[in-house]
């Protein structure tokens, strides 16, 4: 087997892009390429571990993409209202308490927003859970970086395995990428 396990495992926690920040994602690139509708992870991707609200920034990209006509949900492993609050206030749908990365809650919030794997783009700071539950299910995957260092006590433990497979996937990514640069037309 090409790769062996591991190469497999990292296949399934490869995004299909890493940005900076949720606000570094293009919504018009998203709209051309058939997203209709985008699933966020809730901390440290529109919000800093534990904040109230989300930074202007992020409110502001959130409401670019509502009036670009797609759809958003955030979709969190938490279970405290202040997710709900923060999905009013941003006037996108919410499923918490997801357990990621099973798919139940994706699939979920993709009912919530009549989108199909194949129309839905995923937005996270976490291979383990986020992008590995978005591929799980077929959707497009999109890694940022975590906005804070601060984190649930459990999420600091995988965070610390999640570092060493990290830079091996984001180097992947950026060879993909020079690859596919390379192979374009000549001038």
């Amino acid at each position: 087997m090409r790769g062996g396990i591991l190469g497999v495992a990292i296949r399934w926690v490869t995004p299909d892009r890493a940005v900076p920040a949720v606000t570094d994602v293009d919504i018009d690139e998203l709209a051309a390429s058939g997203i209709s509708g985008v699933i966020l992870d809730l901390d440290n991707t529109i919000v800093a571990w534990d904040a109230a609200a989300p930074s202007p920034g992020v409110a502001a990209w959130v409401e670019r993409l509502l009036a670009a006509g797609l759809k958003g949900c955030i979709v969190s492993n938490n279970l405290t209202g202040r997710a709900r609050a923060i999905a009013t206030a941003l006037g996108v749908f919410v499923v918490i308490g997801a357990i990621k990365p099973a798919p139940w809650a994706l699939r979920r919030a993709m009912r919530l927003m009549e989108t199909s794997p194949q129309t839905t783009a995923l937005i996270g700071d976490q291979l383990f859970t986020d992008v590995l539950g978005g591929n799980l299910v077929g959707m497009q995957t999109i890694l940022v970086e975590p906005l804070s260092r601060a984190e649930f006590p459990t999420t600091k433990i995988v965070r610390a395995l999640e570092r060493t497979i990290r830079a091996k996937v984001l180097r992947g990514i950026a060879e993909s990428r020079n690859r596919g640069n390379q192979d374009g037309p000549s001038s």
